[in-house]
């Protein structure tokens, strides 16, 4: 086997991992604040609104917490990725 060929399959399956990394990043960040939400249900006012005003229901550090994931996810993976492949390219 070629030294270049091993360079570039070595570099193919490090870049490959990069972008499963990338890509599980928000899922998992998401998946984080659902346990959480589970795990501390308190922490939801959502559950229990007595007397609260709307920024206090909506603002909750879980709920916030799977909105950044899914944010993340949808809006910087997708750029990260893209710029990797053409890393990866040059």
């Amino acid at each position: 086997m070629s030294t270049q060929l091993a360079s570039e399959v070595t570099t193919t399956t490090r870049s490959l991992a990069r972008v499963y990394v990338l890509s599980g990043l928000g899922p998992a960040t998401a998946l984080a604040g659902v346990l959480w939400a589970i795990v501390q249900p308190y922490r939801l006012t959502l559950l229990h609104p007595h007397g609260q005003g709307f920024w206090w229901l909506a603002v909750e550090p879980p709920l916030l917490v799977i909105l950044v994931g899914v944010l993340f996810h949808l809006l910087v993976v997708p750029g990260l990725v893209e710029d990797l492949e053409a890393a990866e390219r040059r």
